[in-house]
């Protein structure tokens, strides 16, 4: 077993392609789960464990927005188990790709951890916003359940997406395309990463409900921009047929 220094180095060359990643997930999360998952390798861990470790984090920072009253320090607590489980989340991937231990089952474990991760987060917003604030009216209940929605439908379709376009291959030119920064800094707001920190208004309830709801509306906004083109990419796929 070689040292953290070689495994990092190793793992550094085992990255997934920059394309299409925001700025915060190819900066911070990657080389965050790049150290967890050298980390991970040292313990034998396997990447399978590490999604569950993930998920541990990420799920009991989500069952304290529902279940304790908001408070500063609830706030940097909640993000900071948000933040470590997404950081988990690329360090799982990354450990598969350089033992060669992923496969369906990781991937499968991985997705449904995720899709319940998106469940539970607006949930639990919903019954924070029912139990401990004090709202300028009932319709703000509605706000987590639109965010739900958006999430969740952007994750299918762009899972579905994903596995339709498998179907045919990717066309050369678009392989080799260089990496967009101007797109990674667009994707900003509609990464998971960026998402987190609203937590840290948790003490706030007004500037929470605020930031909460600003994040919403981008989120819809890009569910619209997603579906479009993602409709198109597969129209084409089927006009190239």
């Amino acid at each position: 077993m070689g040292s953290t220094g070689t495994v990092l180095r190793e793992l550094r060359g085992a990255q997934k392609t920059a394309k299409g990643v925001s700025l915060y997930s190819r900066y911070v999360n990657r080389p965050a789960g790049r150290v967890f998952a050298a980390g991970a390798y040292r313990m034998g861990l396997t990447p399978n464990q590490v999604t569950l470790i993930s998920a541990a984090f990420t799920f009991t920072a989500i069952a304290s927005v529902a279940l304790v009253r908001p408070s500063p320090g609830l706030a940097v607590a909640v993000y900071a188990g948000l933040a470590i489980g997404f950081a988990l989340d690329s360090a799982d991937g990354q450990l598969a790709r350089l033992t060669g231990r992923g496969g369906p089952d990781g991937e499968w474990l991985d997705h449904v951890v995720d899709c319940a991760k998106m469940i539970l987060v607006h949930t639990a917003v919903l019954i924070s916003f029912r139990r401990f604030l004090t709202l300028p009216g009932e319709v703000w209940l509605l706000l987590p359940l639109g965010f739900l929605f958006t999430a969740v439908l952007t994750f299918c379709a762009g899972l579905l997406r994903e596995q339709l376009g498998k179907a045919a291959p990717r066309p050369a030119a678009d392989a080799a395309a260089p990496v967009s920064r101007l797109r990674a800094v667009a994707l900003l707001p509609a990464d998971y990463g960026v998402f987190c920190p609203v937590f840290l208004l948790l003490g706030d309830p007004t500037a929470f409900r605020i930031g909460y709801a600003a994040l919403a509306l981008v989120h819809a906004l890009f569910l619209v921009v997603f579906l479009a083109k993602w409709f198109r990419e597969l129209r084409a796929l089927r006009t190239a047929d």
